[in-house]
């Protein structure tokens, strides 16, 4: 899977940024899909395309919280 907003040197360095947060942790799937300005699901395949585990679902208690919040505030 390949997006043309990531064939220029800009796209390049902020997908790898993005990929980098996720392994890292810093940042969800939902989150690296919103910077990437695509699904979450597509950004679980591109990640399983380039050799990333991906995680589902919150992986402290603060995510957890931080989602129930989220929900709660959905009109």
């Amino acid at each position: 899977m390949t997006y043309s907003n990531d064939c220029n040197s800009d796209g390049a360095d902020e997908l790898a940024t993005t990929i980098g947060l996720y392994v890292l942790g810093e940042i969800s799937l939902g989150k690296a899909a919103e910077r990437r300005d695509i699904t979450r699901w597509e950004m679980a395949e591109f990640l399983s395309e380039v050799g990333v585990e991906v995680r589902l679902g919150p992986q402290s208690m603060e995510s957890l919280e931080d989602e129930i919040v989220a929900a709660l505030e959905i009109d």
